[in-house]
């Protein structure tokens, strides 16, 4: 049979396989590379660059588990309401924090300020309404005997109107306290509230992630739009009529082909969420709140993952999805009309996107913060509100003089030594980028790993510096004189080799004396495993597995199989080599095998008991010197092509029986089997003396039954356990 190759088709194998010697690249330069990494003062565009974010002012706040809610009046006095302590702060423009109100409830939602300068304060569980007339004074207001108060919002009429769960609904309440329930939702929570410009109220709900605008008097309300998520949590509005609004949650129906985890688990006595960005109606205009969401039902999901988008809904009912994440989930939005862009607060990665009217999200900031919780413009600052840990902040129009981006981990899979650092980007007079690496074999940056490297400097490529590692991290450092302008770094790009790692060989099986594997018959017909094929790459290595291959039987045959691995995805060949029991010395059978699976006959070895080795080499994959082999060697494997002998055999008639006797004898196998035949009857089992066959040596004493018209003519057939048949005949 045909066992080689010709050497011209064996060398453009070797040129193909060779590729796997090439240096790996790592490069970023989208926005969705960059976000796989952490940003601190550092913003990122739609087009993928990184530039400095703008200023932010950390404002001093009360220590509290969490900031629920929060309100600004146009004198520069600001409200805070938390949780779960159920407390109000006021906030002076000197930034004097103290106490204002103390609910007897754990959280306070919402905070709204009616024309006549009156606060009111949402709260839950066991949610009332309370008005606030001076510091430690207030009283409730009105009591909804509901749950949950999420939202509040001062009507043109200087009514109030409560968003409520868990029944659901809106109440209106008169100035002198007295209540009705305006609204009843098909759902179990209305969640945030807004008045558009003609005066009807646009609801967000929890239970199907609804908006719903209804009448200004309550009479009717619709659905205008139903997203696939569980809550609704904030909405905005554009001059042009769109409405925006922020959805998260468990997805409840497949919609806009969304394929994403459950968001993390919520309970409402632990985590909130906000609401939008909420105005005061003409006249009071002046005040302006955030409120919050609580979500209204516990989720179970992978930790971490919290799924969200936001959607556009036009004036005739159509809408679209201008943002998607199976990772980050908004809580907030408001729109700006000077920019023309929709801003949003997410979570759990603490950040503050941005989007233009055809939905291309830009990174503003990221915060220390998981959750940005509310997001509240005033002028041309904005205030964020934080969560886990509580944080306010203050951001301004300009930005940052410094900033680092920190990037994503690169998992090489194997320790592997580092290659040049390049990247691309633009620096005004007296701005500055300059890069450092780290490394270390553990997959969270810790104290196990390398110290930062010293600054690259030069662009267009400099050696890493750090230490050969399995993971490697980067980091830039914005720097600029000017709020005006900034450095902007548009690409970054660095090499990778892994260190060469031997190939391991798993399995090693030894298939049954003579059992062979047939090929498939739209193939010629062959075995597997004899006929030499030419080293490929590892996509097609296995594809023969997947073939039906056929057992069959082929006196004299050994076919072994084995699993290989190499880490460094290398191609590997193997070497297959025999060995008896009396030899010091391995003798190849073949040594440029590309399958895991070899049959060879063995009729070319003397019958003994000898050991296979299977070892695998990566040296098609790596320069001469370096390259690793891996090996398995199997258990002892019986080569056994002669046949037993039967001796001493002894036939004697007596009337109609034959007693016969025999010694049946093999090296090196059981015997099997043994059957009698005297015609015209058929063949008959015989067992030896002992009752079984399970020696290499058996002694049979049988009395074999005569019939009418029988022959003279006795044939003893006996089987060793590989197949090997002796026969006897004698005439009696």
């Amino acid at each position: 049979m045909k066992r080689t190759v010709a050497a011209g088709i064996v060398l453009l194998g070797l040129a193909l396989a060779a590729g796997a010697v090439s240096p790996q690249k790592v490069l970023l330069r989208s926005l969705d590379d960059f976000l796989r990494g952490k940003f601190d003062g550092v913003s990122v565009s739609a087009e993928g660059v990184l530039s400095l974010a703008p200023r932010e002012d950390r404002l001093a706040g009360p220590s509290e588990d969490f900031y629920l809610s929060f309100l600004m009046t146009p004198e520069g006095t600001a409200y805070l309401g938390t949780g779960h302590g159920g407390k109000v702060y006021r906030l002076d423009k000197s930034g004097a924090v103290e106490l204002y109100f103390q609910a007897p409830e754990m959280d306070v939602t919402c905070l709204v300020m009616d024309k006549k300068g009156a606060l009111f304060a949402g709260t839950s569980p066991n949610g009332k309404i309370y008005k606030i007339s001076a510091p430690l004074k207030g009283e409730e207001f009105f009591n909804p005997a509901e749950r949950y108060v999420w939202d509040l919002l001062v009507l043109e009429n200087g009514n109030l109107l409560a968003a409520v769960g868990e029944s659901g609904g809106l109440y209106e309440i008169s100035p002198r306290g007295e209540g009705r329930l305006a609204y009843k939702a098909a759902e179990n929570h209305i969640l945030c509230l807004r008045l558009d410009r003609t005066g009807d109220i646009i609801a967000g709900s929890g239970g199907h992630g609804s908006v719903y605008r209804i009448a200004k008097d309550g009479s009717k309300g619709a659905v205008i739009f139903e997203t696939p998520f569980e809550e609704v949590r904030s909405l905005a509005f554009d001059l042009d009529g769109h409405i925006y609004a922020a959805a998260g949650g468990t997805p409840t129906r497949g919609r806009d082909g969304l394929s994403v985890p459950a968001p993390a688990g919520r309970d409402v006595d632990v985590s909130v969420s906000i609401s939008s960005v909420s105005v005061a109606p003409a006249g009071a205009g002046q005040v302006q709140a955030v409120s919050p969401v609580p979500a209204t039902k516990p989720a179970a999901a992978a930790p971490g993952r919290e799924p969200g988008a936001v959607y556009k809904i036009s004036s005739d009912g159509s809408a679209v999805r201008l943002w998607l994440s199976g990772e980050e989930m908004p809580y907030s939005l408001f729109w700006t009309e000077s920019e023309k862009r929709l801003f949003l607060g997410t979570g759990p990665k603490g950040r503050l996107y941005s989007l233009d009217a055809e939905g291309r999200a830009s990174l503003v900031l990221q915060k220390n913060s998981e959750q940005v919780y509310a997001c509240l413009p005033v002028g041309t600052r904005m205030y964020l509100l934080g969560n886990n840990p509580v944080d306010l902040t203050l951001i301004h129009p300009e930005q940052r003089l410094s900033g680092e981006y920190w990037g994503p981990v690169t998992d090489a899979r194997l320790v592997s030594g580092w290659g040049k650092m390049s990247w691309e980007a633009s620096l005004p007079s007296g701005a500055s980028i300059l890069m450092q690496t780290r490394t270390g074999n553990a997959a969270e940056p810790g104290p196990s790993w390398s110290d930062w490297s010293p600054p690259y400097k030069a662009g267009d490529g400099e050696p890493i510096l750090s230490p050969r590692a399995r993971y490697l991290q980067f980091r830039a450092l914005f720097k600029t004189p000017s709020g005006k302008s900034s450095p902007e770094l548009s690409r970054v790009a660095f090499h990778y080799l892994q260190m060469n790692v031997a190939p391991t060989v798993g399995r090693l099986e030894l298939l049954g004396p003579n059992e062979v594997l047939i090929k498939p018959p739209d193939i010629d017909e062959a075995i597997f495993g004899l006929e030499r094929r030419l080293p490929e790459a590892s996509a097609k290595k296995d594809e023969l597995r997947f073939m039906a291959a056929k057992k069959a039987e082929r006196k004299g045959y050994q076919t072994l199989q084995w699993d290989a691995e190499d880490e460094n995805g290398d191609v590997l060949v193997y070497t297959i080599a025999i060995k008896s029991d009396a030899e010091k010395s391995w003798r190849v059978l073949d040594d440029r095998w590309a399958e895991t699976t070899y049959a060879f006959n063995t009729v070319h070895f003397p019958d003994g008991i000898y050991t296979l080795r299977v070892t695998a080499s990566d040296g098609l994959s790596n320069p001469p010197g370096t390259d690793k082999a891996g090996e398995r060697t199997s258990g002892p494997l019986v080569i056994d092509n002669a046949s037993p002998v039967l001796r001493n055999v002894q036939v004697v008639r007596s009337g109609g029986e034959l007693s016969v006797g025999f010694q049946a004898d093999d090296t090196f196998s059981a015997i099997r089997e043994c059957r009698v035949l005297v015609r015209p009857g058929d063949w008959r089992v015989v067992f030896p003396e002992d009752g079984i066959c399970d020696s290499k040596s058996e002694r049979f004493a049988v009395k074999i039954p005569l019939p009418a018209g029988s022959d003279n003519l006795l044939t003893v057939l006996v089987k060793d356990a590989v197949g090997n048949i002796a026969v006897h005949r004698q005439i009696f």
